[in-house]
C-alpha cells in the first residue's frame, strides 16, 4: 500500500508517496539480507543506512520492525531483547544494554506493540526495562537502568562498581523530548513527560509531571495532587 500525505496537492502527495515507498522498499531489502541472522523474526524488516547491529540471536521481533538511519542495536543481553509488532527505531537512537569489550551483560529489554523510540534516544538496558504498548519516546530520550556507586570517597568512582535497577514505562505514555529516565523509576499507564524533564521516582499512572527532578503537576482526570 502506497503512504498517503495530507495537506499537498494531488501533485506533491504523489510525489512524496513515491519517495516514501521507494525508500521503504530498499528498507525493506537490506532488512531481507539481515533477517536470518535474528533469534526470532516474526515480521517485515526494515533497515535504514549505516544501522549497526550485534548480537542479533538475543533480539527478537513479534511484528514489522523499523530500524531507521545510523541506528545502534546491541543485543547482549542474559534476558535478549524482545520488542513487539510495529516498533520504530528512530535514525540515530541507541540500544545498548552491554558493553562491547567485556564485563557483565545486560538484563533484558522488552518493547510493546506499536511503540516508537524517535530520533537519537539512548536505552541503556543493563539493567531490565520494560516499555508497553502505544508508548513514545520523543528526540533524545534517554534511559539508564543502571547507577555508578560513589560511597567511598577514597576510591576512583569508576572502581566501585554499579547498581542495576529497572525501569517499567507502563502502556500508552508519551515521554517528551530530552527527558532523562533513572534506574528503579515506574512510570504509570497513560502518563506524560514534559520535555527535558530528569524522572527520579515514581510517576502514578494517568499523571502529567515535569520538571528536574521531575514532579506531578496535575492527573489527567483533573485532579491535582
Amino acid at each position: 500500500m502506497m503512504p498517503r500525505f495530507a495537506g499537498l496537492s494531488d501533485a506533491d502527495a504523489q510525489a512524496a508517496a513515491s519517495g516514501a515507498a521507494l525508500r521503504a522498499g530498499t528498507m525493506l531489502a537490506r532488512g531481507f539480507l539481515r533477517k536470518a541472522a535474528f533469534g526470532t523474526s516474526g515480521g517485515m524488516l526494515f533497515l535504514g543506512r549505516g544501522v549497526r547491529l550485534s548480537g542479533l540471536r538475543h533480539v527478537h521481533h513479534t511484528g514489522r520492525l523499523v530500524i531507521e538511519d545510523g541506528a545502534e542495536l546491541q543485543g547482549l543481553t542474559s534476558g535478549g531483547v524482545h520488542l513487539g509488532a510495529d516498533v520504530s527505531l528512530g535514525a540515530r537512537s541507541a540500544v545498548r544494554p552491554s558493553s562491547y569489550y567485556g564485563g557483565a551483560v545486560g538484563e533484558r529489554l522488552r518493547i510493546g506493540d506499536r511503540s516508537s523510540i524517535a530520533t537519537g534516544c539512548f536505552i541503556g538496558c543493563s539493567g531490565a526495562i520494560d516499555i508497553g504498548a502505544d508508548v513514545m519516546l520523543g528526540p533524545g530520550v534517554q534511559l539508564h537502568a543502571e547507577n555508578h556507586r560513589f560511597a567511598d570517597p577514597a576510591a576512583p568512582i569508576k572502581a566501585q562498581g554499579v547498581e542495576r535497577l529497572g525501569i517499567v514505562i507502563e502502556d500508552d505514555c508519551w515521554i517528551g523530548a530530552g527527558s532523562i529516565i533513572t534506574a528503579g523509576v515506574r512510570i504509570g499507564h497513560g502518563s506524560v513527560i514534559g520535555a527535558g524533564s530528569v524522572v527520579t521516582r515514581d510517576v502514578p499512572p494517568d499523571s502529567i509531571a515535569a520538571g528536574s527532578p521531575a514532579r506531578v503537576l496535575r492527573s489527567r482526570t483533573g485532579v491535582r495532587p
